[in-house]
């Protein structure tokens, strides 16, 4: 079991790291050592629940594959371990919020005397506004 926050556990087994070379800056590091990692976790086959599995696969949008496996990429500092942590930290994240329920909304309507204010103040907007304009009448 491999706890990735206080709210959040997945078993190690689950995830899959494989390591590349990183692009950018680095001189011959670059070149030599695998530092970025590729953190891989499959959603669909994975011990959560099922609508948190849905979330989810929802909140990742196109970091999850048509097979329900989720891709994290970390290249973002220059050593393994390093990314190692940013990329757990970052699955870490996303499964935190796919775990939190979305809160129901709940239509209201407004009460009548507040629809009544509403259109007492409109009546009287539309009332400044018609004022504004050029003196209608037989005065000319």
């Amino acid at each position: 079991m491999l706890k990735l926050s206080e709210t959040v556990a997945v078993d190690a087994h689950e995830l899959t790291e494989r390591f590349v070379r990183a692009s950018g800056p680095g001189g011959q590091n670059v070149n030599k050592v695998a530092t970025a990692v590729e953190l891989r976790f499959d959603v669909k086959n994975s011990s959560l629940a099922p609508d948190v599995k849905a979330r989810l696969i929802a909140q990742a949008g196109s970091r999850v594959s048509s097979d329900g496996i989720l891709v994290i990429d970390s290249r973002e500092h220059r050593t393994q371990g390093q990314n190692r942590i940013a990329a757990r930290a970052r699955l870490a994240d996303l499964l935190e919020r796919a775990s939190k329920r979305p809160k129901v909304r709940r239509p209201t309507t407004p009460r009548p005397a507040a629809r009544e204010r509403r259109l007492d103040v409109k009546r009287r907007r539309s009332l400044v506004k018609a004022l504004r304009g050029r003196a209608r009448g037989g005065e000319e």
